[in-house]
């Protein structure tokens, strides 16, 4: 009678995740994205001269919309980087967290001091606590917990893995798929399959943290061919991957390789 029971269940939850589809929440048209560029404005990696590096990640995605996908561990540092790269707070109209850990919202509460006229999309397992204090800045608050479409072609894959939930962003360009992850602690080739299943296009770029570190080379190595195999075309990896997952990447990818840090751009035009 157990085993049926347990069986049952696999079935159900099965049935479940292949079922998962996309659910628009906010949708203002229909084409694919054309111009997109990725600024890395918070990391633990250096990359340009006079801006502060520290555990952590955020970037700031620009559009027609302008996202900020995770704060870093630091308000302080964070506000001063985005100032040295010219980008003012109030120009921000959505923030996306991928997961609770301190390094990836640290910096949240100073950037709310800022600019609290967002909308702040975060996985559903966050504690009451930490969305309440949100919305005493006045900012909104929305929980993830299926795919949904957070604005014209772009994505949360959804909470993922069992110990820490973790959402990451998809966007839908003319060129492939850009996602983009805070820690990939579901893993990395699992976000990947993910988006490639949800979108049903080729993946152009994976950026962020890869969550590789203390993995063996031989590990790392087989998860950077499990990339080549999904069809990804560009990889910059920063944030946990480490620096042999970095070396790796480099001597596969080539010059489908992008070497990042705080301060890099990424824009899409630069991607064929």
């Amino acid at each position: 009678m157990l085993t049926l029971i347990i069986v049952t269940l696999v079935i159900v939850l099965s049935i479940i995740f292949l079922h998962e589809k996309i659910e628009p929440t906010k949708i203002e048209g229909s084409k694919s994205i054309r111009n997109v560029s990725i600024t890395i404005v918070y990391d633990n990696n250096p990359y340009r001269d006079g801006l502060k590096t520290a555990w952590g990640f955020s970037c700031i995605v620009k559009f027609e919309k302008t996202i900020l996908f995770d704060t870093g561990g630091n308000g302080t540092i964070l506000l001063e980087n985005m100032k040295k790269l010219n980008i003012d707070p109030k120009e921000i109209d959505i923030i996306v967290l991928s997961h609770i850990h301190s390094d990836h919202v640290g910096g949240l509460l100073k950037f709310l001091e800022r600019n609290h006229e967002v909308n702040v999309y975060l996985p559903k397992s966050f504690s009451e606590n930490f969305k309440e204090k949100i919305r005493k800045y006045g900012a909104k608050v929305i929980e993830v917990r299926k795919p949904i479409e957070i604005c014209n072609k772009v994505y949360s894959t959804g909470e993922m893995g069992v110990w820490v939930k973790e959402q990451s962003l998809i966007i839908q360009t003319e060129k492939g798929l850009i996602i983009i992850t805070g820690c990939a602690h579901s893993g990395i080739v699992k976000i990947v399959k993910r988006a490639k299943d949800l979108l049903k296009k080729d993946i152009l770029l994976v950026v962020g943290g890869f969550h590789l570190i203390g993995k063996s080379e031989k590990e790392i190595r087989e998860i950077v061919l499990e990339f080549k195999k999904l069809g990804v075309k560009y990889v910059a990896p920063c944030h946990c991957s480490g620096d042999i997952a970095r070396k790796l990447f480099k001597e596969i990818y080539r010059e489908n390789f992008i070497n990042t840090g705080v301060g890099k751009i990424i824009s899409i035009e630069d991607l064929r």
